[in-house]
């Protein structure tokens, strides 16, 4: 299947719930037992502080060989939700672009540590209801690349994956709103051909309220392959990434929020592993609509 194939299979998928906001708008009643939302969770504009290790290790995609710096980027995290009594429904959108130019000894040299596109529809089927949160098995697509291309030796290359997880997950916990344990399947289609790729991953979303105006927001997932089609020296044998902010109102939708990320990961040709750090401050606005 091509990239242009499988970019139109996934926007035909985040575009299906307005067939289904048409369909239902036709039968309402007074007390609706479904929802459809459009909710930007984050439009921010970020400066940050990044540091990195073991950087000379060549066997690294680009955004994951940036330099120690300072640095201005942006990110957007937006979705639409369809939810029912017996299911949830996500389709969404993250991109995040970040660069930076640092000059040593007269020599400018331009870097990148976030450089992301990601298409994904995330279906959730509620089985199980706990006093905090549903638990049921769960079904994802998503299509990762990114906005430019990286060098290994002398060619040039952009991310390409498709990726598909199911598993078993907790939505709307109290705290937790996402929780979750699925096995992965990638198709890797980076350097021109399939790397099918099998592992496992563990999940999470988590927010607590400091006080009515301030809130904990933590994210990040463990993901672990065990076998490979194919063996490419920039092929992530695991990656630990999480994401921490404390997001205050300032006023109406816009927040400020002080933010730590932090990943560690390695790669089949790397000789050792190499963690990225991050602290910044962000400017986010954050709204959701309510579309039926």
């Amino acid at each position: 299947m091509t990239t242009k194939n499988l970019c139109a299979t996934l926007c035909l998928a985040l575009l299906t719930p307005i067939s289904v906001m048409a369909e239902a708008s036709s039968s309402v009643v007074e007390a609706r037992d479904y929802s459809l939302k459009a909710n930007i969770k984050r439009i921010a504009l970020e400066y940050s502080e990044h540091s990195v290790s073991n950087k000379n290790d060549p066997n690294y995609p680009d955004s994951y060989s940036s330099d120690e710096k300072s640095n201005i980027g942006g990110t957007l995290d937006a979705n639409i939700t369809y939810e029912k009594n017996n299911l949830v429904w996500i389709n969404g959108l993250f991109a995040e672009y970040g660069k930076s130019e640092t000059t040593e000894d007269g020599i400018t040299t331009e870097n990148e540590d976030k450089d992301e596109i990601l298409l994904y529809t995330d279906y959730t089927h509620k089985m199980w209801q706990l006093e905090e949160g549903i638990v049921g098995p769960f079904a994802y697509l998503g299509y990762e690349t990114e906005f430019t291309s990286f060098d290994l030796g002398d060619e040039s290359f952009r991310t390409k994956i498709l990726r598909a997880k199911t598993g078993l997950k907790l939505y709307q916990g109290k705290y937790f709103k996402q929780l979750y344990l699925a096995l992965v399947e990638e198709n890797d289609m980076t350097y021109d051909n399939n790397n099918m790729k099998t592992g496992a991953e563990i999940g999470y979303e988590f927010n607590y309220a400091l006080n009515p105006e301030t809130t904990f927001i933590s994210d990040g997932y463990y993901r672990k392959f065990f076998s490979y089609s194919e063996k490419e020296p920039t092929d992530f044998e695991y990656k630990l990434a999480f994401n921490n902010r404390i997001q205050t109102k300032l006023t109406g939708d816009l927040y400020l929020a002080p933010f730590y990320n932090y990943e560690l990961a390695q790669t089949r040709g790397a000789k050792s592993s190499r963690a990225q750090s991050t602290f910044g401050l962000s400017l986010t606005y954050n709204k959701s609509f309510d579309l039926l």
